[in-house]
């Protein structure tokens, strides 16, 4: 029989908040996080809005020399690390703001083996900041005025072995990689090392920073973006409504804390929720379009539920990937018929990325905590903007307020260009 796997730990970075009462606050208020672009000069894009992470200083969360050697995803995912690790009661808190900081050498004394205890992250992208501003030195002046860590400050691993170095957490420390779906692919990998008895303790989620010229700049080419409302932002990003015109970048972390129940219940830990089950497939369909007839992201449902023990009825809220794209919103609407049948018409449904954008593999265990919080607090994540709805998605997806409701069992899902589909599920810990 599988060990069960439960959550202990929360941490966020994002849009709409950088702590996860902030993030928790906003949902509930349906507060936007998309304004215009303040992190370079858009005056040659078509698009001028994301969904930046504001009010961030990374020496609140890290000592400043380790910061210089972080990319800002990188910078992100230890913050969120940080705070998910304080609430599981597996480090101390840092010291506030203003005091005396830490000598340069002090690393955190993590309560649990440091040999059973892994991390896995979602990662799509990479330090993208940094390719740009090196290519840019290198086609100015040369390779010799590169910047000297060009390559550990731009891989997608960094993150993880950061977070590695920074805890002295020895067991393993993956990266996963599939696109939008790497955030709830690296929980869903995590949940395995657990039920496997390899970690006893896995720090786990997605972290991305893509607000760069080139990612704006690629996704713009692809038409994916939205562009018809850069007058009004915070209006633009407005999935399963009729009027969307493409998905706002967004950026941030989500990184929680999974043991398993026997190591979180020796410790004394408090327990905010059960880790019950993951489902992944693939399309083999196409490299940016998900499957027209919505079956390979319904299997992944079905197989989330399923591993959980559970029956689709007994799902009560379903965070979806819900882009803002004209394809994907009415595509994932099909999945959901699909998986869950008639159910599909009682349930709530939502896309938070109405709020924070699409932050890519950040996006998954930002996700996922939003359904731990709405089974803690008893409310479903609205989906704002949701003014005129698509015909084609006849849903519930608590248009533009939030509601109260208890909750048992939420999931959330997961597309990624190339076909990939995750889905991870949750339920109240009893």
């Amino acid at each position: 029989m599988n060990k069960r796997v439960v959550v202990t730990g929360m941490g966020v970075i994002s849009p709409i908040g950088n702590s996860v009462e902030e993030f928790r606050d906003s949902l509930k208020a349906g507060k936007s996080g998309i304004g215009l672009i303040s992190l370079f000069d858009t005056t040659d894009f078509d698009v001028k809005i994301a969904a930046e992470v504001k009010d961030f200083n990374a020496s609140n969360w890290m000592d400043k020399k380790d910061a210089r050697k972080m990319a800002r995803f990188t910078q992100f995912a230890v913050a969120a690390a940080q705070q998910a690790l304080e609430q599981a009661g597996l480090v101390p808190a840092r010291p506030a703001a203003d005091a005396a900081p830490a000598p340069d050498a002090a690393r955190p004394a993590l309560a649990c083996d440091p040999e059973r205890t892994g991390i896995v992250l979602g990662n799509g992208i990479g330090g993208w900041e940094i390719v740009e501003e090196s290519f840019r030195k290198l086609i100015a002046n040369g390779p010799k005025r590169m910047l000297p860590l060009t390559v550990p400050l731009m891989i997608g691993n960094e993150a993880s072995g950061n977070i590695s170095m920074v805890y002295g957490i020895q067991g393993p420390a993956l990266t996963q990689v599939t696109a939008c779906a790497s955030g709830t692919d690296a929980l869903g990998q995590a949940l395995d090392l657990i039920r496997a008895g390899r970690c006893d303790v896995v720090v786990a989620g997605g972290s991305e920073a893509s607000i760069v010229p080139f990612a704006i700049g690629g996704f713009q080419m692809l038409k994916a973006l939205s562009t018809k409302r850069n007058d009004t932002p915070e209006k633009a990003s407005r999935p399963f409504d009729k009027d969307r015109d493409g998905f706002v970048m967004g950026e941030g972390a989500g990184i929680m804390i999974l043991e398993s129940e026997e190591h979180a219940k020796k410790r004394g830990a408090k327990i905010l929720a059960e880790f019950a089950g993951y489902g992944v497939t693939a399309d083999a369909y196409h490299i940016t379009s998900p499957d027209p007839s919505g079956n390979g992201g319904a299997r992944a449902i079905k197989a989330a539920i399923a591993d959980a023990g559970l029956k689709p009825g007994d799902v009560q809220y379903y965070n979806a990937h819900g882009t803002s794209t004209e394809i994907n919103d009415p595509t994932e609407t099909k999945m959901v018929k699909i998986a869950f049948g008639d159910h599909a018409y009682k349930m709530k449904i939502s896309s938070t990325k109405s709020m924070t954008g699409h932050c890519i593999a950040g996006g998954g265990g930002l996700e996922a905590i939003a359904c731990i919080l709405a089974i803690r607090e008893g409310f479903y994540p609205p989906t704002i903007n949701l003014d005129t709805p698509d015909p084609e998605c006849d849903l519930d997806y608590v248009p533009n307020k939030a509601q109260p409701g208890k909750i048992d069992v939420a999931a959330s899902g997961s597309l990624g260009f190339g076909g990939h589909n995750g889905v991870v599920v949750f339920r109240k810990y009893e």
